[in-house]
């Protein structure tokens, strides 16, 4: 216990100092952190990365009020979610306005979600990365063109990857434009319901009791995937939060300042796991390095096995066990989770949900906006450094020096 108690010290101290020496040199702490967690060979000690879902105590970690009697049991039944009162919610100290809740999803409910992650929201008039460079035909139904394979036990023969497991992103309700980093209003599709009614439920029960789902970005990660580091600013209102929420394979977050050289702090993102970024937290870097596979033989989280949602309506919804009322979760067919397990054994699929416009905000006119020159960008999604795969990009008035974004 005492070797535990000056292990636990010693690799504090060699954080620190390595954090210490990145800002007498000037360099980008965030990027060299990154690079740390993200490196391969060798593996990189993971010890310090928070773990919420245990209940080990941590120096950083704040207990958090939630607002139960902003959101009824009923009402987060019937979005799969768990009463209010029993979510298990975090703070960090150093991080205003951050909040960490611990899957406060019902036994079962997860399954509904990666289903519309995978076979819905993919769907047309959504937008996903492979609009960029296919033709409007071949994107129409992904998921009906990559069940068949994904159905198959796993060869050994490698086979070319289906259209399902090429998707990096899609766009919901105000699609997000990689290319300008800007919302418009005539990019602009009906936000899913049922997604709306979660984001809602969880952004009051976080005392944001007026939030609107206006937008979603939905990043898919392979094993070898992470997500550069960035901010999200692009929407016009800040006093809102940002919503994320993981499906899948854990991952590493690493949240940070509001500066590059600040030092992240590294946590754990489980499935089921809601983050909230509001306030100051709201325009922080922050970044995913790393997806961490599961153990062998076990490739699933437990929280995904797990059954008891209650009996299907003829309509294909489920019916509440306790009122008979119908709620928002659909019940997933085993043909269709022999296809989204097979998926997210070695994926993570995460959803952040915003809110683009304020009380009385319009979106600016088009000719104060950048001007695209060149092709497509995977989004989010980054290269081994750290920084975004992005486009070159040139304001109208300067059109011969195109930048790096």
């Amino acid at each position: 216990m005492v070797r535990s108690f000056f292990n636990t010290v010693e690799r504090s101290f060699v954080m620190a100092k390595m954090a210490a020496t990145i800002g007498e040199h000037g360099e980008d702490a965030f990027r060299k952190l990154f690079k740390f967690y993200k490196r391969r060979s060798p593996a990189p000690d993971l010890s310090d990365v928070i773990d919420f879902s245990k209940a080990a105590k941590h120096e950083k970690v704040l207990t958090t009020e939630l607002n139960p009697a902003a959101v009824s049991d009923d009402e987060a039944r019937r979005a799969g979610l768990r009463p209010v009162k029993d979510w298990r919610a975090f703070g960090l100290l150093g991080y205003p306005g951050f909040m960490f809740i611990s899957n406060p999803f019902m036994p079962g409910s997860q399954q509904h979600w990666v289903k519309q992650c995978l076979k819905t929201y993919p769907q047309k008039p959504n937008v996903c990365n492979l609009d960029m460079h296919m033709a409007p035909t071949d994107t129409q139904d992904i998921w009906g063109k990559s069940a068949d394979v994904l159905r198959k036990p796993a060869s050994r023969i490698r086979e070319p990857k289906t259209l399902l497991e090429k998707l990096r992103w899609v766009t919901l309700g105000y699609h997000y434009n990689w290319d300008t980093k800007t919302y418009s209003a005539d990019h602009n599709t009906p936000f899913p319901s049922d997604l709306q009614s979660l984001s809602g439920h969880v952004a009051a029960a976080c005392q944001f009791p007026v939030f609107k789902a206006e937008a979603g970005i939905l990043n898919y990660y392979r094993s070898d995937s992470s997500l550069g580091i960035h901010v999200d600013e692009s929407e016009l209102d800040h006093t809102q939060p940002l919503l994320s929420f993981s499906f899948g394979q854990s991952a590493i977050f690493l949240l940070g300042g509001t500066r590059r050289e600040d030092p992240p702090t590294a946590m754990y993102m489980h499935s089921g796991d809601v983050m909230v970024m509001s306030g100051h937290s709201r325009l922080l870097y922050h970044a995913v390095p790393r997806v961490i596979p599961s153990p062998e033989g076990d490739p699933l989280h437990p929280s995904l096995e797990a059954e008891g949602l209650g009996s299907v309506s003829d309509q294909g919804l489920i019916q509440d066990p306790i009122q008979g009322e119908t709620t928002l979760i659909q019940s997933v067919t085993k043909e269709d989770w022999a296809v989204c397990s097979r998926y997210i054994q070695t994926s993570r699929v995460n959803m952040t949900i915003r809110q683009v416009l304020g009380p009385g905000q319009a979106f600016p006119s088009k000719d104060k906006r950048t001007e695209t020159v060149m092709g497509y960008t995977d989004g989010y999604h980054d290269s081994q450094d750290g920084e975004n795969v992005g486009l070159k990009r040139r304001r109208s008035s300067d059109a011969r020096n195109p930048v790096n974004t």
